[in-house]
């Protein structure tokens, strides 16, 4: 097989995953994961749920992980990235989607609140269900009050980062979930030397799993120390 063409298939194992509920880490946000896991099954008797936190917690991933889930099981969802995009679809068409998930919801103007205000009413009266997050709790949020309060009546969760004392196990069970083992010196080395954040730990972890498989070789300390020497390079 020509080199191109194997290294192309390396790299397509090694690719991170789409955000799904089973590659998110959820440390202390275990009871918010089981709800957004209710919401996307079906199984929720809320219409919302609003998840709020620090940039880089999670948000974004449960958000892209329930509509996933929820197309998964042959119904329909749609992910809009930021709320201005709500004012480029028509709110009736929006309510027959078995769920909506809007991102930064915190950043809406007040046409996106309006329309957001006549989206959640359509999906409450058809069924469906609502998934916003931000970056402010709700009490916080520059909202029309209106559209504060029907938020309101859902689940509101805050969306914790993971502790450090929480990383060695989580970034060692993404490892497995990947079909790979990380030894402890590994997980040390990369906590001591790499970025934190788990964005960032996440990609280093399918970067070295592509490099793995690349040399045929299990990942190691020197591996990783030159991986990170390459992207510290990259980066100037």
């Amino acid at each position: 097989m020509p080199l191109k063409v194997t290294e192309q298939l390396v790299f397509e194992l090694a690719a991170p995953e789409p955000p799904s509920f089973g590659n998110f880490l959820p440390g202390g946000n275990a009871e918010a994961l089981a709800a957004v896991t209710a919401l996307a099954t079906g199984t929720a008797t809320e219409t919302c749920i609003v998840v709020w936190g620090a940039p880089g917690a999670g948000k974004t991933h449960l958000l892209r992980a329930a509509a996933s889930a929820v197309e998964a099981r042959g119904a329909i969802a749609a992910f809009l990235a930021e709320p201005g995009a709500l004012l480029a679809q028509d709110p009736a068409f929006l309510a027959t989607r078995n769920l909506v998930a809007v991102d930064a919801v915190d950043d809406a103007t007040p046409q996106a609140q309006a329309r957001l205000f006549t989206v959640f009413n359509g999906l409450r009266e058809r069924g469906g269900r609502l998934l916003v997050a931000s970056r402010l709790p709700l009490a916080a949020l520059p909202l029309r009050e209106d559209l504060r309060t029907r938020l309101g009546w859902g689940l509101v969760y805050e969306i914790v980062p993971l502790a450090d004392g929480d990383k060695p196990a989580a970034l060692a069970a993404y490892a497995r979930q990947r079909g790979f083992r990380l030894a402890d010196d590994v997980i040390a080395y990369l906590l001591a030397h790499g970025r934190r954040d788990m964005a960032a730990l996440l990609g280093t972890l399918a970067a070295l799993d592509r490099d793995s498989l690349a040399a045929k070789r299990p990942i190691t300390v020197p591996m990783l120390r030159d991986w990170l020497q390459r992207e510290i390079r990259l980066d100037r």
